[in-house]
């Protein structure tokens, strides 16, 4: 089953400085309807004007990912952290026992990226951040694993039976997608179709009660599919 969530119908605020869609309940957007998906809690869409970011604040027992679309965010953070991450690469923090951040677009443009919080599998974990580069170039036969809770993957590690994958299409490529778990899917560029319907930037996709999922690219399209426990 695919469930889709138009961009235009996602929550909004506008703060001048940040431009954010909410997939799910979060700060002054509450929607009874969207409360999360499984362990997935918070999936915000968010364009940061250049200059600004978020101030230093605290984070407990959450795994918190950051994936760049456009631009670049600057993290530093209580336990010594510092890091650059740029468009198409990825940084987590699990916040554990409790850590301070702060993420600034320290950028001459705004930065767009998804933000995205995942319920930890085991609490009160000592708090971590990193941060990783992947390649750029389109894929044409799988998605690339950038987030996963197996230490054995080449991915960035989190606290949670979770799997983050990503992958730049070219117009007309075909990916069969085998699902381990019930899935969300996000649209960052470009037009696809999958399964026969059709989703365009900025819009999401929960997936449920399949094994695969045939993902077509209808014009050059990026996308990132979170694969993620019930509970």
């Amino acid at each position: 089953m695919i469930t889709l969530y138009p961009y235009e119908e996602l929550g909004n605020a506008d703060h001048g400085w940040l431009n954010a869609h909410y997939h799910f309940s979060f700060s002054d957007y509450q929607n009874d309807n969207r409360r999360g998906f499984g362990v997935l809690k918070v999936i915000n869409d968010d364009i940061i004007k250049a200059g600004t970011g978020f101030d230093t604040h605290p984070h407990r027992d959450m795994e918190i990912i950051t994936y760049v679309r456009q631009g670049a965010i600057t993290h530093k953070d209580s336990k010594g952290n510092e890091g650059k991450t740029k468009a198409g690469d990825v940084q987590v923090m699990s916040a554990g026992t409790g850590i301070f951040h702060s993420e600034y677009n320290l950028e001459d443009t705004d930065t767009n990226l998804y933000q995205i919080w995942i319920e930890p599998k085991e609490l009160g974990v000592e708090p971590s951040w990193s941060a990783k580069e992947f390649p750029k170039e389109p894929v044409s036969d799988k998605l690339k694993l950038l987030v996963s809770g197996n230490k054995n993957d080449d991915a960035l590690f989190i606290n949670q039976d979770a799997k983050i994958y990503a992958g730049t299409l070219t117009k007309d490529t075909i990916i069969n997608h085998n699902l381990e778990q019930q899935a969300y899917l996000l649209v960052s560029q470009g037009t696809i179709e999958i399964d026969n319907q059709k989703l365009a930037k900025g819009d999401g996709a929960e997936i449920t009660e399949l094994n695969t999922v045939s993902i077509k690219a209808l014009d050059n399209a990026e996308i990132l599919l979170i694969e993620i426990p019930k509970k």
